[in-house]
């Protein structure tokens, strides 16, 4: 599951010209549901939403940046289905939407994101937009701050290009397994006896 959060001071979203949801200070929520998210995904960006430091705590003289969650700041959640955010463009210049959800199971998951989200806080404080609607979406980012949050993030690529086993291979493979470091000693072994000094240099 990914979201996009921003903070604003305010945000509405509308349908046909009809007002359907706004808040004021809080966040807006952009959330997409993957074809691989489970029930756990929903649950866990739920929680992840609500925590995330995005506030100052503005008690303190300075004010404290980045110490309160949209809770512990009082304000509200706007949250809006939007499956664009799992485009993909690395093939030509068309977006494809492969990553998402199905219909069914986006709408069912999405419905269980937003459910969580206000049982975990506060139902009045928590809005909705249309899904699957042509929503036109207002707002004033306050900072501005935004960032994205995935459920499960892309894992970095080993930096070293050697693979786990940190070895690499003499034909530039990459020595991952018992099979290829066994290999590896094999080959020392071939080495070192075609370089073996005759008898007689070393009298």
């Amino acid at each position: 599951m990914r979201a996009v959060l921003q903070r604003v001071k305010s945000a509405s979203v509308t349908v046909d010209g009809q007002l359907i949801s706004e808040i004021g200070k809080g966040l807006l929520v952009l959330a997409a549901i993957s074809k691989d998210d489970t029930e756990k995904d929903v649950e866990s960006m739920a929680k992840k939403i609500l925590k995330a430091k995005l506030f100052d705590d503005t008690e303190k003289d300075p004010p404290g940046r980045w110490k309160h969650g949209v809770v512990d700041a009082g304000g509200e959640v706007l949250c809006v289905s939007q499956f664009t955010l799992l485009a993909s463009v690395k093939k030509g210049n068309k977006p494809d939407f492969h990553q998402s959800a199905n219909g069914v199971k986006a709408k069912t998951l999405y419905q269980a994101f937003f459910k969580k989200v206000q049982d975990l806080y506060s139902p009045e404080k928590v809005k909705d937009g249309v899904f699957a609607a042509m929503m036109d979406v207002a707002l004033v980012n306050d900072g501005p701050v935004t960032i994205q949050i995935d459920t499960d993030p892309p894992k970095m690529a080993d930096p070293t290009s050697l693979g786990p086993s940190g070895f690499a291979t003499p034909n530039g493979s990459t020595a991952s397994t018992a099979v290829d470091v066994n290999e590896l000693v094999n080959n020392m072994t071939k080495i070192s006896k075609e370089f073996k000094l005759p008898a007689e240099l070393l009298e």
